[in-house]
């Protein structure tokens, strides 16, 4: 076997030195803070009988899609999906990919144009920033949730923008993943409308979280028509795996001839498929947030017990992170806690800003209001050390 490359060598040496080497962990019987299953519906056993009972039902017994969508992988669920998503969220059209990786990858690879602007918040998700990567387009960061910057970058592109072919795109999320805070969306919509900006929000820990029946945060403000496309992912509070991106018939349309992550792919199985619309029927059915948010309200309260706010990102989601700053400090805290029995995941730079280094919470339906309140006390021990 030829010696490993030497800059290659070096550069996991740096990741070791600096404790942020990332490694593969198994499974462990911890209680769970750390996953994002916020309603518990990756272990929920009615949508695993509905969607067993389903394909039975239907004589659907194919283990793979057998190709691409466009080839011969776009096979009966993906309508019955998309129609349910169309419904769900009040959206002309969808179009359902592998991830929301994927789904990030292929919008913003392909819909902004050379030339076009592409203004991002600053803590966008990597996926997104690796589509816009791949775009010809130009891209300027504004400050996190600085929605003053993002008036000032507004009016100076929009007034410099000479061609009028030439595009404007605003994007954001309407949770975002390390902090757990959300941007104002009435006002950032509000912005795009005044410079004709298209917007783009990323729903993905949005979704099952807030709003009715867990619709999400633009249609609890009811922005759907204000937003050029919305990316939602079904591998966090849905349980399930997959991504669709909610737009325009013609953005739909677009996307299947131009985004390569959809066109170059080999397409969800049935299995997969059947599992989402499964999951959609039992947020449907049962009113799958109201025990996610007396918790999150719980863990909120429980952290002022303790006197732990000068810690916490001011948060409403299910996500809550403590920032303690240092690679070795914070993954020494996490070790802690997991050996008193709970799974919490230290954020380690690179993945955030050094300095900003945190234990990341995530809290779910399934959590006892006890578990909540221990795994605080054990925290505050820590922490004050």
């Amino acid at each position: 076997m030829k010696t490993f490359p030497k800059r290659l060598t070096e550069k996991l040496k740096k990741r070791e030195e600096e404790h942020a080497l990332r490694q593969l962990n198994n499974q462990d019987q911890l209680v769970d803070f750390s996953s994002n299953d916020y309603l518990g519906f990756s272990k929920n056993e009615n949508i695993f009988n509905e969607t067993h009972d389903y394909l039975v039902g239907h004589n659907i017994k194919h283990n793979g899609a057998t190709g691409s969508r466009l080839l011969s992988g776009n096979h009966n669920l993906y309508h019955l999906v998309e129609t349910v998503l169309c419904e769900f969220h009040q959206s002309e059209a969808a179009l359902v990919f592998n991830s929301g990786y994927d789904a990030n990858i292929g919008f913003f690879s392909c819909v902004p144009q050379r030339h076009d602007i592409i203004l991002y918040d600053e803590y966008v998700h990597a996926s997104i920033r690796d589509g816009i990567s791949m775009s010809h387009a130009n891209a300027f960061k504004f400050g996190h949730n600085d929605l003053s910057e993002l008036d000032t970058l507004l009016k100076k592109y929009s007034d410099s923008v000479i061609d009028s072919s030439i595009s404007i795109y605003v994007v954001t999320e309407s949770v975002f993943s390390m902090d757990g805070d959300s941007p104002h969306l009435e006002t950032l919509a509000q912005l795009c409308t005044n410079y004709h900006a298209h917007l783009i929000i990323d729903e993905a820990h949005a979704v099952g979280v807030f709003g009715d029946q867990g619709k999400g945060i633009v249609q609890k403000l009811e922005l759907e028509r204000q937003v050029f496309a919305r990316i939602i992912t079904f591998g966090k509070a849905l349980g399930a795996h997959g991504a669709a991106i909610l737009g325009s018939s013609q953005l739909k349309s677009y996307l299947i001839n131009f985004s390569r992550s959809l066109i170059y792919t080999t397409a969800l199985p049935p299995h997969a498929l059947a599992t989402i619309n499964a999951s959609y029927l039992e947020l449907i059915k049962t009113d799958a947030t109201k025990k996610l948010h007396e918790n999150i309200n719980h863990f909120i309260t429980e952290v002022k017990n303790h006197d732990l706010e000068t810690y916490f990102i001011p948060s409403n989601s299910a996500i809550h992170c403590a920032i303690i700053p240092g690679n070795e400090t914070i993954k020494q805290i996490a070790h802690e806690i997991r050996e008193k029995g709970f799974n919490i995941k230290p954020i380690l730079s690179p993945t955030v800003p050094n300095g900003q280094e945190r234990l990341r919470f995530c809290i779910h339906s399934y959590n006892s209001k006890q578990e909540i309140s221990e795994v605080l006390k054990v925290f505050a021990t820590f922490a004050r050390v």
